[in-house]
């Protein structure tokens, strides 16, 4: 029988040894149980194949055609990947929603005397776990925002908090941007089912009864939506704020940065928006210095003409309590060092 998860704790600690996903790649790539591996029943073609022939012939073509792939596939799968499973391996196997493609290769495996077990109402199901948890069910969280200014290493410093006991959440490291103009990473950003799930893990990882240091952001981080809920928990919470010398925060940013402003053509592109905010002259000034290699000169004139006064506007109508203010003479690991020891001796008074 399917194994009904009723909490997100429980599927993400399912205990089994393997959790196999066997939806297409493309299905697998948007979003999938954290830590699952992708063994497909049918791949991206053969699924719209077979999708094709259930709605324009008939839905037992569909089925008949479509079990062949699925055979054949897991024979493939079998082996390849799977042949150096012993006898005691137990996989836990999901699709979709918990038919015919995880039911095929769940049967096929307990053939072979593995014992597999597949996820009643499959990927969806577990979506369902995620959704409530940041959409439908109140937080159960306490946030407390690291805020500052940009350029004040607050990304870098909350692995430090953690090393400490602090517990944290990496806003910007979930959705795979720093959440700024500049703040593209390579390998671009995850879907959003997908930064909802990794959200949902570290929140379930996290003591609800203690309180959990996050970076002050903005609503959107990229193209990334945070949840209602979230979001929510954010603005009703206090905020650390870190400050640092302007020199200390250009070369932190210059280095933070540095992929993507040493190459001029980059800078160009991602600084064309801020021509009717900023202006030709400023933005074209920008461009010069980036071309020039004055990368630190272009994270000073970056954080003067744009950044500070964004922060500033933004923080006019932000009426937060401030629990402490960290300054950080520099920014280098000493410097941020010292910083997570005043944020976390902080944190503790909370």
């Amino acid at each position: 029988m399917p194994i009904e998860f009723t909490s997100l704790d429980a599927i993400l600690n399912h205990g089994f040894d393997t959790v196999i996903d066997v939806r297409s790649p493309a299905e697998f790539a948007e979003d999938h149980i954290p830590g699952a591996i992708n063994l497909p029943a049918l791949s991206n073609e053969q699924r719209a194949q077979v999708g094709t022939i259930y709605k324009q012939i008939s839905a037992f073509d569909g089925r008949k055609i479509g079990a062949g792939m699925v055979i054949r596939n897991v024979a493939d799968h079998i082996d390849g990947p799977l042949m150096d499973k012993d006898g005691s391996w137990r996989p836990l196997v999901y699709c979709w929603r918990g038919g015919q493609r995880s039911g095929v290769f769940s049967t096929l495996l307990s053939e072979i005397g593995w014992r597999s077990q597949t996820v009643k109402g499959g990927y969806t199901a577990f979506r369902r776990l995620v959704k409530a948890g940041l959409y439908d069910d109140p937080l159960a969280h306490r946030f407390i925002l690291l805020d500052g200014y940009t350029g004040t290493a607050k990304t870098e410093i909350l692995p430090r908090l953690a090393a400490r006991g602090v517990q944290v959440i990496d806003l910007e490291g979930l959705a795979a941007h720093r959440g700024s103009l500049l703040g593209g990473m390579p390998g671009g950003q995850p879907s959003q089912k997908a930064f909802e799930t990794r959200l949902a893990t570290a929140l379930n990882a996290l003591d609800p009864a203690r309180p959990v240091i996050i970076e002050a952001e903005s609503s959107k981080i990229g193209r990334i939506v945070l949840p209602a809920s979230v979001w929510a928990a954010m603005l009703a919470g206090p905020r650390i704020v870190i400050k640092a010398p302007m020199g200390a925060r250009a070369a932190y940013l210059a280095k933070a940065y540095r992929e993507v402003i040493e190459n001029p053509d980059v800078v160009a592109t991602k600084l064309e928006p801020l021509r009717r905010l900023r202006g030709h002259a400023t933005v074209d000034r920008w461009i010069a210095l980036s071309q020039a290699g004055a990368l630190v000169d272009l994270s000073h004139a970056l954080m003067v003409d744009h950044y500070d006064p964004s922060y500033a506007k933004s923080r006019r109508i932000d009426e937060r309590e401030v629990l402490a203010e960290v300054t950080a003479e520099t920014l280098d690991d000493a410097g941020q060092d010292r910083a997570a020891d005043a944020i976390a001796a902080a944190v503790t008074v909370f």
